[in-house]
Protein backbone atom coordinates (compact mmCIF):
# COMPACT_ATOMS: atom_id res chain seq x y z
CA UNK A 1 0.00 0.00 0.00
CA UNK A 2 2.58 2.79 0.96
CA UNK A 3 4.50 1.71 -2.63
CA UNK A 4 1.07 2.49 -4.34
CA UNK A 5 0.91 5.48 -2.49
CA UNK A 6 4.73 6.76 -3.66
CA UNK A 7 4.49 5.28 -7.23
CA UNK A 8 0.74 7.26 -7.52
CA UNK A 9 2.79 10.57 -6.56
CA UNK A 10 5.51 9.89 -8.86
CA UNK A 11 3.53 10.32 -11.45
CA UNK A 12 1.90 13.33 -10.49
CA UNK A 13 4.76 16.12 -11.19
CA UNK A 14 7.06 14.23 -13.39
CA UNK A 15 4.26 14.24 -16.89
CA UNK A 16 4.66 18.22 -16.31
CA UNK A 17 7.87 18.84 -15.92
CA UNK A 18 9.59 16.67 -18.39
CA UNK A 19 8.53 18.83 -21.33
CA UNK A 20 9.91 22.09 -20.41
CA UNK A 21 13.98 20.65 -21.76
CA UNK A 22 12.66 19.42 -24.52
CA UNK A 23 9.74 22.83 -25.19
CA UNK A 24 11.99 23.81 -27.79
CA UNK A 25 12.77 20.64 -30.09
CA UNK A 26 8.32 20.23 -29.90
CA UNK A 27 8.11 24.09 -31.14
CA UNK A 28 10.36 23.28 -34.10
CA UNK A 29 9.15 20.13 -34.79
CA UNK A 30 5.59 20.72 -34.86
CA UNK A 31 5.94 24.69 -35.93
CA UNK A 32 3.81 25.56 -32.61
CA UNK A 33 2.82 29.24 -31.91
CA UNK A 34 3.91 30.86 -28.94
CA UNK A 35 -0.07 30.59 -27.59
CA UNK A 36 -0.20 26.97 -28.13
CA UNK A 37 3.05 26.46 -27.13
CA UNK A 38 1.62 27.83 -23.30
CA UNK A 39 -1.17 25.44 -23.87
CA UNK A 40 1.16 22.49 -23.19
CA UNK A 41 1.36 23.32 -20.07
CA UNK A 42 -1.89 25.92 -19.19
CA UNK A 43 -4.62 22.70 -20.22
CA UNK A 44 -3.16 20.44 -17.37
CA UNK A 45 -3.58 23.07 -15.04
CA UNK A 46 -6.88 24.23 -15.96
CA UNK A 47 -7.73 20.66 -15.49
CA UNK A 48 -6.74 20.93 -12.01
CA UNK A 49 -8.62 24.29 -11.40
CA UNK A 50 -11.93 23.02 -13.10
CA UNK A 51 -12.19 19.22 -12.39
CA UNK A 52 -11.06 18.93 -8.41
CA UNK A 53 -14.70 20.09 -6.72
CA UNK A 54 -15.97 17.04 -8.89
CA UNK A 55 -13.49 14.15 -8.34
CA UNK A 56 -14.43 13.51 -4.51
CA UNK A 57 -18.48 12.95 -6.23
CA UNK A 58 -16.93 10.48 -8.73
CA UNK A 59 -14.93 9.02 -6.32
CA UNK A 60 -18.00 8.01 -3.98
CA UNK A 61 -19.95 6.80 -7.52
CA UNK A 62 -16.95 4.97 -8.41
CA UNK A 63 -14.69 3.83 -4.87
CA UNK A 64 -11.70 6.09 -4.33
CA UNK A 65 -9.21 2.96 -4.83
CA UNK A 66 -10.69 2.20 -8.26
CA UNK A 67 -10.81 5.69 -9.65
CA UNK A 68 -7.17 6.18 -8.60
CA UNK A 69 -5.69 2.70 -10.39
CA UNK A 70 -8.14 4.55 -13.71
CA UNK A 71 -6.51 7.52 -13.12
CA UNK A 72 -3.18 5.74 -13.82
CA UNK A 73 -4.72 4.15 -17.15
CA UNK A 74 -5.77 7.52 -18.14
CA UNK A 75 -2.90 9.22 -17.41
CA UNK A 76 -0.28 6.32 -19.33
CA UNK A 77 -3.15 6.39 -22.51
CA UNK A 78 -2.79 10.42 -22.09
CA UNK A 79 1.23 10.37 -22.12
CA UNK A 80 1.33 8.07 -25.05
CA UNK A 81 -0.64 10.27 -26.79
CA UNK A 82 0.74 13.28 -26.71
CA UNK A 83 4.15 11.89 -27.88
CA UNK A 84 2.49 10.55 -30.85
CA UNK A 85 4.00 13.54 -32.86
CA UNK A 86 0.66 15.58 -34.00
CA UNK A 87 -0.71 18.74 -32.81
CA UNK A 88 -3.96 17.40 -32.23
CA UNK A 89 -2.98 14.43 -30.33
CA UNK A 90 -0.28 16.50 -28.51
CA UNK A 91 -3.68 18.63 -27.31
CA UNK A 92 -5.36 15.67 -26.40
CA UNK A 93 -3.04 13.93 -24.08
CA UNK A 94 -1.92 16.62 -22.70
CA UNK A 95 -5.77 16.90 -21.89
CA UNK A 96 -6.38 13.35 -20.33
CA UNK A 97 -2.78 14.01 -17.93
CA UNK A 98 -4.52 16.95 -16.40
CA UNK A 99 -7.96 14.84 -15.79
CA UNK A 100 -5.25 11.88 -15.02
CA UNK A 101 -3.43 13.99 -12.26
CA UNK A 102 -6.53 15.35 -11.14
CA UNK A 103 -7.74 12.59 -9.36
CA UNK A 104 -4.58 11.72 -8.16
CA UNK A 105 -4.24 15.56 -6.43
CA UNK A 106 -7.32 15.78 -5.02
CA UNK A 107 -8.01 11.68 -3.64
CA UNK A 108 -4.50 10.52 -2.49
CA UNK A 109 -4.61 13.05 0.84
CA UNK A 110 -7.81 11.82 1.49
CA UNK A 111 -6.67 7.81 0.91
CA UNK A 112 -3.93 8.32 3.49
CA UNK A 113 -6.26 9.74 5.64
CA UNK A 114 -8.48 6.72 5.20
CA UNK A 115 -5.79 4.43 5.06
CA UNK A 116 -2.99 5.86 7.63
CA UNK A 117 -5.19 7.66 10.45
CA UNK A 118 -2.20 6.73 12.71
CA UNK A 119 0.76 7.92 10.44
CA UNK A 120 -0.59 10.70 8.63
CA UNK A 121 2.40 12.69 8.92
CA UNK A 122 5.15 9.81 7.81
CA UNK A 123 2.92 8.25 4.50
CA UNK A 124 2.04 12.61 3.06
CA UNK A 125 6.47 12.84 3.64
CA UNK A 126 6.47 9.73 1.33
CA UNK A 127 4.17 11.10 -0.90
CA UNK A 128 5.42 14.60 -1.41
CA UNK A 129 8.78 13.33 -1.85
CA UNK A 130 8.31 11.17 -3.72
CA UNK A 131 6.05 13.69 -6.15
CA UNK A 132 9.21 16.47 -6.30
CA UNK A 133 12.12 13.86 -6.63
CA UNK A 134 10.61 12.32 -9.31
CA UNK A 135 9.69 15.13 -10.48
CA UNK A 136 13.36 17.16 -10.35
CA UNK A 137 14.32 13.90 -12.27
CA UNK A 138 12.42 14.07 -14.92
CA UNK A 139 13.85 17.65 -15.81
CA UNK A 140 17.18 16.62 -15.16
CA UNK A 141 17.28 13.36 -17.45
CA UNK A 142 14.69 14.54 -19.99
CA UNK A 143 16.69 15.59 -22.79
CA UNK A 144 18.98 12.68 -22.44
CA UNK A 145 15.93 10.37 -22.28
CA UNK A 146 15.59 11.14 -25.88
CA UNK A 147 19.24 11.13 -27.05
CA UNK A 148 19.49 7.53 -25.37
CA UNK A 149 16.73 6.20 -26.93
CA UNK A 150 17.19 8.02 -30.49
CA UNK A 151 13.35 8.89 -30.61
CA UNK A 152 14.02 12.46 -29.61
CA UNK A 153 11.23 14.82 -27.63
CA UNK A 154 8.98 11.95 -28.33
CA UNK A 155 10.82 9.11 -26.07
CA UNK A 156 11.60 12.65 -23.54
CA UNK A 157 7.51 13.09 -22.16
CA UNK A 158 6.20 9.38 -23.23
CA UNK A 159 8.60 7.18 -21.24
CA UNK A 160 6.71 8.13 -18.32
CA UNK A 161 3.60 6.52 -19.61
CA UNK A 162 5.57 3.20 -18.66
CA UNK A 163 5.90 4.64 -15.20
CA UNK A 164 2.35 5.12 -15.35
CA UNK A 165 1.78 1.86 -16.26
CA UNK A 166 3.90 0.19 -13.49
CA UNK A 167 1.80 2.40 -10.99
CA UNK A 168 -1.39 0.81 -12.34
CA UNK A 169 -0.19 -2.88 -11.63
CA UNK A 170 1.28 -1.94 -8.37
CA UNK A 171 -1.75 -0.32 -7.64
CA UNK A 172 -4.42 -3.69 -8.90
CA UNK A 173 -3.81 -4.97 -5.07
CA UNK A 174 -5.91 -2.10 -3.66
CA UNK A 175 -9.35 -3.35 -5.54
CA UNK A 176 -9.70 -6.10 -3.03
CA UNK A 177 -11.04 -3.26 -0.23
CA UNK A 178 -14.42 -3.36 0.62
CA UNK A 179 -14.77 -0.09 2.64
CA UNK A 180 -15.92 2.85 0.22
CA UNK A 181 -15.38 6.40 0.41
CA UNK A 182 -17.60 7.22 2.91
CA UNK A 183 -21.27 8.07 1.12
CA UNK A 184 -22.70 9.93 4.48
CA UNK A 185 -24.26 13.38 3.67
CA UNK A 186 -22.47 13.10 0.25
CA UNK A 187 -24.16 16.36 -0.67
CA UNK A 188 -24.68 18.45 2.66
CA UNK A 189 -20.84 17.45 3.28
CA UNK A 190 -19.56 19.39 0.06
CA UNK A 191 -21.76 22.07 0.34
CA UNK A 192 -20.86 22.87 3.90
CA UNK A 193 -16.96 22.42 3.18
CA UNK A 194 -17.80 25.48 0.23
CA UNK A 195 -19.94 27.33 3.38
CA UNK A 196 -16.59 26.90 5.93
CA UNK A 197 -14.46 29.82 6.55
CA UNK A 198 -11.71 27.71 7.73
CA UNK A 199 -12.28 25.71 4.41
CA UNK A 200 -11.45 28.86 2.37
CA UNK A 201 -8.60 29.79 4.48
CA UNK A 202 -7.24 27.19 3.86
CA UNK A 203 -7.56 26.91 0.12
CA UNK A 204 -6.49 30.53 0.45
CA UNK A 205 -2.99 29.36 1.55
CA UNK A 206 -2.97 26.31 -0.73
CA UNK A 207 -3.33 28.81 -3.74
CA UNK A 208 -1.05 31.06 -2.37
CA UNK A 209 1.84 28.71 -1.81
CA UNK A 210 1.15 27.33 -5.62
CA UNK A 211 1.15 31.51 -6.97
CA UNK A 212 4.61 31.50 -5.30
CA UNK A 213 5.87 28.42 -7.28
CA UNK A 214 4.45 28.73 -10.61
CA UNK A 215 5.88 32.90 -10.89
CA UNK A 216 9.85 31.52 -10.19
CA UNK A 217 9.18 28.66 -12.04
CA UNK A 218 7.86 31.46 -15.05
CA UNK A 219 10.03 34.48 -14.26
CA UNK A 220 13.11 33.87 -12.07
CA UNK A 221 15.47 32.88 -14.85
CA UNK A 222 14.55 35.88 -16.48
CA UNK A 223 14.64 38.37 -14.20
CA UNK A 224 18.03 36.81 -13.48
CA UNK A 225 19.22 36.86 -16.55
CA UNK A 226 18.20 40.13 -17.10
CA UNK A 227 20.40 40.82 -13.73
CA UNK A 228 23.35 39.68 -16.43
CA UNK A 229 23.15 36.16 -14.85
CA UNK A 230 24.19 33.23 -17.69
CA UNK A 231 20.88 31.70 -18.90
CA UNK A 232 22.56 28.00 -17.99
CA UNK A 233 23.10 29.04 -14.29
CA UNK A 234 19.76 30.85 -14.34
CA UNK A 235 18.12 27.39 -14.91
CA UNK A 236 19.86 25.69 -11.96
CA UNK A 237 18.66 28.66 -9.50
CA UNK A 238 15.26 26.97 -10.32
CA UNK A 239 16.69 23.79 -9.26
CA UNK A 240 17.66 24.90 -6.08
CA UNK A 241 14.28 26.09 -5.16
CA UNK A 242 13.29 22.89 -5.97
CA UNK A 243 16.12 21.04 -4.19
CA UNK A 244 15.27 23.40 -1.09
CA UNK A 245 11.59 21.95 -0.99
CA UNK A 246 12.89 18.21 -0.99
CA UNK A 247 13.65 18.04 2.79
CA UNK A 248 11.25 20.08 4.05
CA UNK A 249 8.44 17.87 2.12
CA UNK A 250 9.08 15.37 4.36
CA UNK A 251 9.91 16.69 7.56
CA UNK A 252 7.29 19.22 7.37
CA UNK A 253 4.40 16.35 7.12
CA UNK A 254 5.83 14.66 10.61
CA UNK A 255 6.17 18.09 11.99
CA UNK A 256 2.75 18.94 11.47
CA UNK A 257 1.56 15.52 12.63
CA UNK A 258 2.56 15.71 15.66
CA UNK A 259 1.29 19.41 16.73
CA UNK A 260 -1.69 20.63 18.06
CA UNK A 261 -1.76 23.30 15.94
CA UNK A 262 0.55 24.44 13.57
CA UNK A 263 1.24 28.77 13.81
CA UNK A 264 4.59 28.07 14.44
CA UNK A 265 5.29 26.58 11.34
CA UNK A 266 3.51 28.80 9.07
CA UNK A 267 5.37 31.87 10.60
CA UNK A 268 8.81 29.77 9.89
CA UNK A 269 7.49 29.47 6.35
CA UNK A 270 6.59 33.15 6.20
CA UNK A 271 10.06 34.45 7.92
CA UNK A 272 12.23 32.33 5.38
CA UNK A 273 10.39 33.66 2.55
CA UNK A 274 10.38 37.47 3.23
CA UNK A 275 14.25 36.67 3.93
CA UNK A 276 14.75 34.89 0.58
CA UNK A 277 12.42 37.46 -1.28
CA UNK A 278 14.71 40.38 0.35
CA UNK A 279 17.59 38.72 -0.90
CA UNK A 280 16.40 38.96 -4.48
CA UNK A 281 15.04 42.35 -4.27
CA UNK A 282 18.25 44.08 -2.53
CA UNK A 283 20.64 42.07 -3.40
CA UNK A 284 19.98 40.55 -6.58
CA UNK A 285 22.78 37.40 -7.72
CA UNK A 286 25.05 38.68 -5.29
CA UNK A 287 23.92 36.04 -3.07
CA UNK A 288 21.25 34.44 -4.91
CA UNK A 289 21.77 30.47 -4.01
CA UNK A 290 21.26 31.03 -0.48
CA UNK A 291 18.14 33.36 -1.45
CA UNK A 292 16.47 30.86 -3.71
CA UNK A 293 17.27 27.86 -1.25
CA UNK A 294 15.54 29.90 1.37
CA UNK A 295 12.51 30.39 -0.62
CA UNK A 296 12.33 26.60 -1.99
CA UNK A 297 12.52 25.82 2.31
CA UNK A 298 9.97 27.71 2.74
CA UNK A 299 7.36 26.62 -0.35
CA UNK A 300 8.05 23.09 0.37
CA UNK A 301 7.10 23.76 4.04
CA UNK A 302 3.76 25.65 2.82
CA UNK A 303 2.98 23.13 0.32
CA UNK A 304 3.25 19.87 2.97
CA UNK A 305 1.24 22.25 5.22
CA UNK A 306 -1.38 23.13 3.02
CA UNK A 307 -1.37 19.14 1.95
CA UNK A 308 -1.66 18.13 5.85
CA UNK A 309 -4.24 20.64 6.24
CA UNK A 310 -6.74 18.33 3.91
CA UNK A 311 -6.17 15.25 6.53
CA UNK A 312 -5.50 17.49 9.62
CA UNK A 313 -8.90 19.50 8.96
CA UNK A 314 -11.51 16.85 8.66
CA UNK A 315 -12.92 14.01 10.59
CA UNK A 316 -13.37 11.61 7.42
CA UNK A 317 -12.06 10.18 4.28
CA UNK A 318 -15.10 11.89 2.60
CA UNK A 319 -14.66 15.39 3.82
CA UNK A 320 -10.69 15.59 3.41
CA UNK A 321 -11.31 14.22 -0.55
CA UNK A 322 -14.28 16.99 -0.58
CA UNK A 323 -11.61 20.20 1.01
CA UNK A 324 -8.72 18.81 -0.85
CA UNK A 325 -11.24 19.30 -4.29
CA UNK A 326 -12.38 23.03 -3.33
CA UNK A 327 -8.89 23.95 -1.92
CA UNK A 328 -7.32 22.97 -4.83
CA UNK A 329 -9.85 23.94 -7.22
CA UNK A 330 -9.56 27.61 -5.37
CA UNK A 331 -5.66 27.27 -5.78
CA UNK A 332 -5.30 26.09 -8.91
CA UNK A 333 -7.36 29.00 -10.40
CA UNK A 334 -5.08 31.73 -8.04
CA UNK A 335 -1.89 30.19 -9.25
CA UNK A 336 -2.48 30.35 -12.64
CA UNK A 337 -2.98 34.13 -12.41
CA UNK A 338 0.11 34.31 -11.04
CA UNK A 339 2.78 34.78 -14.07
CA UNK A 340 0.74 36.45 -15.98
CA UNK A 341 0.19 39.25 -13.05
CA UNK A 342 3.97 39.36 -12.28
CA UNK A 343 4.62 39.80 -16.34
CA UNK A 344 2.25 42.13 -16.62
CA UNK A 345 3.24 44.66 -13.80
CA UNK A 346 7.31 44.42 -15.28
CA UNK A 347 5.53 45.00 -18.92
CA UNK A 348 4.12 48.01 -16.92
CA UNK A 349 6.89 49.26 -14.91
CA UNK A 350 9.74 47.83 -16.85
CA UNK A 351 11.44 46.63 -13.88
CA UNK A 352 11.28 44.01 -11.08
CA UNK A 353 11.38 45.88 -8.07
CA UNK A 354 7.24 46.35 -8.50
CA UNK A 355 6.50 42.80 -9.32
CA UNK A 356 8.70 41.73 -6.45
CA UNK A 357 7.11 43.79 -4.00
CA UNK A 358 3.53 42.36 -5.03
CA UNK A 359 5.26 39.24 -3.98
CA UNK A 360 5.84 40.76 -0.01
CA UNK A 361 2.43 41.53 -0.05
CA UNK A 362 1.46 38.27 -1.10
CA UNK A 363 3.39 36.86 1.92
CA UNK A 364 1.82 38.56 4.73
CA UNK A 365 -1.62 37.45 3.28
CA UNK A 366 -0.34 33.74 2.82
CA UNK A 367 0.65 34.43 6.70
CA UNK A 368 -2.87 35.78 7.36
CA UNK A 369 -4.49 32.74 6.07
CA UNK A 370 -1.55 30.20 7.08
CA UNK A 371 -2.27 31.30 10.77
CA UNK A 372 -6.57 30.84 10.36
CA UNK A 373 -5.61 27.51 8.55
CA UNK A 374 -3.46 26.34 11.21
CA UNK A 375 -5.70 26.44 14.62
CA UNK A 376 -7.17 23.21 15.96
CA UNK A 377 -10.37 23.01 14.07
CA UNK A 378 -12.15 21.36 11.66
CA UNK A 379 -14.04 22.52 8.80
CA UNK A 380 -17.17 21.41 9.41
Amino acid sequence: MVLGVIIIAANLRAPITSVGPVIMEITKELRLTPVLVGLITTIPLMSFALLSTFTPKAARLIGLEKLLLYSLLLLAIGLFTRSIGNIFFLFLGAALIGIAITIGNVLMPAFIKKEFPEKSGLITGYYLVSMNLVSALAVGYSIRIGQITGFGWQASIGIWGLFALLGFFIWLPQLRKKTPLSVQDKSQTAKTIWKSRLAWQIALFMGLQSFFFYIFAAWLPAMLQNWDMSADRSGWMLSYIQMGQVPMMLIGPLLAARMKNQTSLVWVTFILLLIGLAGVLFWKTEYIIVSVILVGISLGLAFALATMFFVLRTKSASESADLSGMSQSIGYLIAACGPPIFGALYSVTSNWYVPLLMLFGAAFILLLVGLAAARDKYVT
